[in-house]
């Protein structure tokens, strides 16, 4: 990604690590964590190409599950929705969603990744003044004046990313490098681009 949003997430807030332990479940029992992140633990299914995710934030939820989620090819697949299997430390009820397994960036699939996250952090510069819209406002605007470079298809997830934040009381998070994956065919993921505020 770029300095200084590689280190800090648009928030402003520190990347920490969700400190529960994995929640006992029958579907997780003897299953390899392989990532945890500030309100998820992802644990591999054994197939290659599926992994059980934990979350304990309302936003990882509702972008996972929600009837009106953001659907395409940018954004992770999912199979199945378990429900609640605990509660976090955070206070949370813990959830367990099945989606597909992504990747860290590379190649193609990171380029596209520093493009589009140059353009919101250049967004999130322009609309500093707007405080915590700012970053509503940057994907608003990268879906109506998108960079040349952007593919159509990105663009269109953009504007769909923008629609869902619009609906819930979620912000994006597109610049925390963790939160834009690839398939295993490069193809770019807005995998976690949401959080609280």
């Amino acid at each position: 990604m770029i300095d200084p949003p590689a280190v800090l997430p648009e928030s402003g807030r520190a990347l920490s690590r969700l400190p529960d332990p994995v929640p006992a479940h029958p579907l997780l029992e003897g299953l390899v964590e392989i990532g945890r992140g500030e309100f998820s633990i992802v644990l591999d299914a054994g197939d290659g190409e599926r992994v059980f995710k934990v979350v304990s934030s309302p936003a990882d939820y509702f972008y996972l599950a929600a009837d009106d989620r953001p659907t395409g090819i940018h954004f992770p697949r999912v199979f199945a929705d378990h429900g609640v299997v605990g509660k976090a430390s955070n206070g949370y009820s813990f959830r367990l969603v099945e989606v597909e397994r992504l990747r860290p960036v590379a190649g193609d699939a990171a380029q596209l990744a520093r493009l589009l996250a140059a353009a919101y952090w250049e967004g999130c510069e322009k609309w500093a003044n707007m405080g915590v819209n700012r970053g509503r406002l940057a994907l608003y605007h990268i879906a109506q004046e998108p960079p040349p470079a952007l593919p159509a298809s990105l663009v269109d997830a953009v504007a769909k990313l923008s629609d869902f934040i619009e609906e819930y009381p979620v912000q994006p998070d597109i610049l925390n490098p963790d939160n834009l994956m690839m398939r295993a065919d490069g193809t770019l993921v807005l995998a976690d681009p949401v959080f609280l505020p």
